[in-house]
């Protein structure tokens, strides 16, 4: 039920973005831009938008993609990574797994790591496609993955299967460090912020755990299953269920503390924080603006068809 990005033709706006940000700026390298899932963008987005080029794919593509070197990088309904140039659209290159990648890739350093419907998480060469490593788990993988640093200094990466299963892996050879299992699917991104690792599952309950160990700090029953991510940050974790509600999460004490339920249908989109504001997509066809202190609505967006993508935030738009 994964739907990060649904279009059968990518129409790449980021290039845009591009265009008007200072040089390394333009990287996104992985969902929601960062660790903590904020969905916030540098630099400043035109007034008028303009198509730069498209990339027609084969099967539809559900995967939000990434960008890293001027390099954008995305799954696809044929089973493929494609690595396509930011500027031109061109392809660079493709490598194929076994079934639909609906996950959007995690860049970091010279690897691109992703998972698939085929229940392989995989490790790919960012400059040449080539596999670098691969693991197994128990089901298809539909969530990005993330990354953090250990107190050794060494990289680690954390994605969800559909096997009930958060896993912890070394980048560079896959060698699985622990697994943390819930008591259904786990469908979004993990969030990582001071050492924490936060997610929420389709068993009704949302998880932090140690990110050195995986050992289970606490979990919260939200009453609704969890498909989509959580933004973190100072401590509050903001998400929405398929309860009908937004909720923010204190950290700290473990418990909801505020509830939006004025929409009677799902939601599976991730929310973007600004300084006082998340703005998150739902299934009643709106996208909307809550206040962060209390979760009171500052505005709607009326929409032709429910938002089950993520909204981004990218200076005053």
């Amino acid at each position: 039920m994964n739907r990060y990005f649904i279009y059968s033709t990518l129409t790449l706006l980021i290039a845009l973005w591009c265009c008007a940000m200072p040089a390394h700026a333009e990287d996104w390298p992985q969902f929601r831009g960062g660790a903590g899932q904020l969905g916030v963008a540098q630099g400043a987005i035109p007034d008028r938008l303009a198509v730069i080029w498209t990339f027609s794919a084969p099967q539809p593509i559900k995967s939000s993609p990434v960008v890293a070197g001027g390099v954008v990088f995305f799954g696809c309904g044929d089973g493929k990574l494609y690595a396509v140039d930011a500027q031109t659209g061109k392809e660079r290159w493709s490598f194929a797994a076994g079934d639909a990648i609906e996950a959007p890739p995690l860049v970091v350093g010279d690897c691109v790591y992703v998972g698939s419907a085929d229940k392989f998480f995989y490790a790919i060469d960012r400059g040449t496609g080539k596999q670098r490593w691969r693991i197994e788990t128990g089901d298809k993988v539909m969530g990005s993955a993330n990354v953090f640093i250990d107190e050794h200094k060494d990289t680690r990466i954390v994605f969800g299967s559909y096997d009930n299963k958060l896993y912890c892996v070394a980048s560079d050879s896959g060698k699985v460090l622990w697994t943390f299992t819930t008591d259904n699917y786990i469908n979004g991104s993990p969030a990582i912020e001071r050492g924490r690792v936060f997610i929420g599952g389709c068993d009704g309950f949302f998880y932090t755990l140690d990110a050195q160990t995986g050992a289970l700090v606490s979990k919260l029953e939200v009453g609704a299953y969890i498909a989509s991510s959580a933004a973190v940050a100072s401590g509050v974790a903001y998400l929405g269920h398929y309860g009908n509600q937004v909720i923010a999460i204190d950290l700290a004490k473990n418990q909801i503390a505020w509830r939006f339920d004025e929409s009677q249908f799902p939601y599976f989109s991730c929310p973007a924080l600004t300084g006082d504001t998340i703005v998150i997509g739902g299934r009643d066809r709106a996208v909307r603006a809550l206040s962060r202190d209390r979760g009171k609505p500052m505005w709607d967006l009326p929409t032709r068809g429910k938002v089950d993508s993520s909204p981004v935030v990218c200076g005053k738009k």
